[in-house]
């Protein structure tokens, strides 16, 4: 019984332990933060660089000593015969001149001593690095902004829900009134149909915004680069966020574009392909190797060569090989020339990308300070339609006032209050959007 009840308490145990991993409590900074440690982009991102730094060994180990060893084992199933006429007489005699069994191992180094490709492979390979870091930082903003936004869904759902129950908590007690009133006798029935109407609706949006919960928070799982079903509790409230997501100075920076990510994304595509044309057209250099060949050969008729007596031959060779390219029918004329229209394209991109982020910038910008706007004119309208909302309902309580007066005074309320929520969210977002526009850094 003892040891079961200890099996009992270290399960439980162990299990609580499964629990608290399971868990984690996060503010946005610290959700941002764990996101470009953890985020599946992020890895992915660095496994890239990973990639790219084997990616510049490689090319540079072709231009470095490369070393080769060789083993050759022949056996010859049936002799091969060799005839001679020795006494000029006519008649041949069958002689053989090899043995049956041979080795030749030898170990060859070579060199490259020049060749214009390599050269211009060597440095793609550093480009090449250089965009995978770049690809690195680009994809740390976008998992910011991500995170950010899949951070406010979850607060947005976590107050419409509030702001429903709500709601629904005064409709309900509006509607057993009105009801109550009915029975007596004070009121038309439709008045109280029009409450059920309107109550009902609001019980069918709260479901689907507690279902929306659930998909809210997998998906900022998903951003962090959690198990979708982990379990988080947002430290940040929605109007904490919202305030200190209110930098109006931002709006007033200048915009660098020559530092922007995207940029220098662009910039080293447009160097991608002014090294693709160098690369072709260094195809019509001449290209110059070095080899030297060390090997020793063995003989037997059985199988004798690892015995002390065997007889090994040496053998060694040196030499140098010159590939001079003399004519290819115009081919590498004509990639060449598409490399050149290549890099072309690459300067005709750039400069629409260097205009493309300029106006992406003053955009991002005028979207932000309207979302600040928005908010401010929400917050006042919200705020409205309460108070236009409780005068109302006190009003049909009174008889003095039509239940469809009652119904336009609610929905007026909760479409104010669906924009408000909506405002706080695009300040957050749109704020977002701007960091990035302006290729503001990560802290």
């Amino acid at each position: 019984m003892k040891k079961i009840i200890l099996l009992f308490f270290a399960l439980t145990t162990c299990f609580g332990i499964h629990a608290q991993e399971k868990s984690m409590s996060l503010t946005l900074e610290e959700a941002i933060k764990f996101a470009l440690e953890n985020s599946y982009n992020t890895k992915v991102a660095r496994n890239d660089i990973k990639s790219a730094n084997e990616k510049v060994w490689e090319t540079t180990a072709i231009g470095l000593p490369q070393i080769n060893g060789k083993v050759d084992y022949q056996q010859y199933l049936k002799l091969p015969i060799t005839l001679l006429d020795f006494d000029g007489d006519g008649v041949n005699e069958e002689f053989v001149f090899v043995q049956k069994q041979s080795i030749n191992a030898s170990v060859t180094v070579s060199q490259l001593l020049f060749d214009g490709s390599y050269l211009v492979g060597l440095q793609a390979s550093k480009t090449f690095l250089k965009i995978s870091k770049q690809a690195e930082e680009k994809t740390e903003l976008l998992t910011r902004e991500a995170v950010i936004n899949a951070y406010g869904n979850v607060l947005i759902t976590e107050s419409s829900i509030s702001i429903l129950e709500s709601n629904i908590k005064i409709l309900q007690k509006s509607y057993d009134d009105a009801k109550k009133i009915y029975e007596n006798g004070f009121n038309e029935e439709e008045d109280v149909e029009q409450l059920e109407i309107t109550l009902g609706n609001l019980k069918n949006q709260l479901s689907s915004v507690l279902r929306m919960k659930d998909i809210a928070y997998q998906m900022l799982n998903l951003s962090l680069g959690n198990p979708i079903n982990t379990k988080l509790v947002l430290t940040d409230s929605l109007d904490s966020l919202v305030k200190s997501n209110i930098e109006l100075s931002l709006i007033a920076e200048d915009f660098n574009v020559d530092t922007h990510i995207d940029y220098l994304i662009s910039e080293n595509d447009r160097e991608t392909k002014r090294l693709m044309m160098k690369l072709e057209q260094s195809k019509a250099l001449p290209s110059l190797n070095a080899f030297v060949n060390y090997g020793s050969q063995g003989f037997s008729d059985t199988f004798s060569f690892f015995n002390s007596n065997q007889q090994w031959f040496d053998s060694s060779l040196f030499g140098v090989s010159l590939n001079v390219p003399i004519f290819s029918s115009l081919s590498r004329k004509a990639k060449t020339a598409q490399a050149k229209i290549a890099l072309e394209n690459a300067d005709l991109r750039l400069e629409e990308t260097k205009q493309r982020l300029s106006l992406l910038a003053e955009k991002a910008k005028s979207e932000y300070q309207l979302s600040i706007e928005n908010y401010t004119t929400a917050q006042k309208n919200v705020g409205l339609s309460e108070r236009i909302e409780n005068k109302q309902r006190i009003k049909f309580f009174e008889g003095i006032s039509s239940s469809f007066d009652l119904l336009q005074a609610q929905n007026q309320l909760y479409t104010q209050q669906q924009n408000y929520i909506q405002s706080m969210l695009d300040v957050i977002s749109k704020k977002a959007a701007l960091e990035n526009a302006l290729n503001v850094p990560i802290k």
